[in-house]
C-alpha cells in the first residue's frame, strides 16, 4: 500500500517542530517519572510506575507515527498547484455548487490537513478524490450515506 500523502510546507514544520518536542522535551519527562515511580520501591503494584510506562508507549508510538508521515509525504508547492489553471488537484482551491444548494469552496489537501470547519478536504475522501484532475464546468457525483449528491465545479484557483 502506498503511503504517500501531501503536506503543505506550514503542515509539514508543525509536525516536524510536533516531533523535535517529543523527543526532546516529552521523553525526558518521562524518563523522569519513571526514574521517579522505579524510587518508590514494588514495581508490580505501582500505579505511577504503570501510568509513565503507558505514556512512554503513547510517545513512543506517536514519534513513529510522525517520523513515517514526515518521511513518505510530497509537500505540495503552492505556486506549481495555482499555475496549473483550471485542473483540480492537490493543493488546488475549488468552488463547488451541490444541486439545489450554495457554493461552497474547498482546498484539496493530504488527510493529514484535512480540516473540514475551515474548508480543507482531503484528496482520498469522497469529494476530493472525485474532484481530482476534473476541470470548471464538470460534473461529479459523490455516494454519501444519504445517497447520491451531485456537484458542479464553478471555479478552480
Amino acid at each position: 500500500m502506498d503511503n504517500t500523502d501531501y503536506l503543505s510546507q506550514d503542515k509539514f514544520d508543525q509536525l516536524q517542530d510536533e516531533l523535535n518536542h517529543l523527543k526532546m522535551v516529552e521523553r525526558k519527562q518521562i524518563a523522569e517519572q519513571l526514574e521517579y515511580a522505579k524510587s518508590l520501591g514494588d514495581l508490580s503494584e505501582n500505579a505511577e510506575y504503570h501510568e509513565a510506562r503507558d505514556k512512554q508507549a503513547d510517545l513512543e508510538d506517536r514519534i513513529k507515527e510522525l517520523e513515517n508521515i514526515l518521511k513518505s509525504s510530497i509537500i505540495i508547492d503552492q505556486t506549481k498547484t495555482k499555475t496549473k489553471g483550471d485542473v483540480v488537484g492537490v493543493g488546488s482551491e475549488v468552488i463547488v455548487r451541490k444541486t439545489g444548494g450554495d457554493d461552497k469552496q474547498y482546498t484539496i489537501v493530504g488527510s493529514e490537513e484535512a480540516d473540514m470547519a475551515t474548508g480543507k478536504i482531503s484528496y482520498l475522501s469522497p469529494l476530493g478524490s472525485s474532484l481530482l484532475n476534473r476541470k470548471k464546468g464538470e460534473s461529479v457525483t459523490v455516494s454519501t450515506p444519504r445517497g447520491d449528491m451531485k456537484y458542479v465545479i464553478v471555479d478552480t484557483k
